[in-house]
């Protein structure tokens, strides 16, 4: 029994920790989780992997997602609110606390 490849979505991958295994920068790329094994082992997956440890195979984000064509500044984006959803209730003399 094969099984189902699932690709990451770009949410999925712009969530990734900094350094990620080789089966979820596979999976980003559309590769089965043994496709990546092979091709890391071949010296041939598509981007850098770094074997840390004995055992240990990592890529980094960056590297994926440059090879995406996704930028790091899109996961800020994400994460970060919008500036006309921010809601400031005090002066700016008040937030920092000094006296007017």
């Amino acid at each position: 029994m094969t099984a189902r490849r699932r690709q990451l979505a770009v949410a999925e991958v712009l969530a990734l920790p900094a350094m990620t295994t080789v089966p979820q920068a596979a999976a980003a790329c559309g590769l089965s989780r043994e496709t990546g094994y092979e091709l890391a082992r071949l010296g041939e997956f598509p981007i850098p992997v770094l074997r840390i440890g004995a055992r240990s195979l990592r890529c980094r984000r960056v590297d994926l997602l440059a090879f995406l064509g996704l930028d790091d500044s899109d996961a800020a984006r994400a994460a970060s609110p919008a500036a006309s959803s921010e809601h400031i209730t005090a002066p700016a003399s008040q937030q920092i606390g000094t006296r007017s």
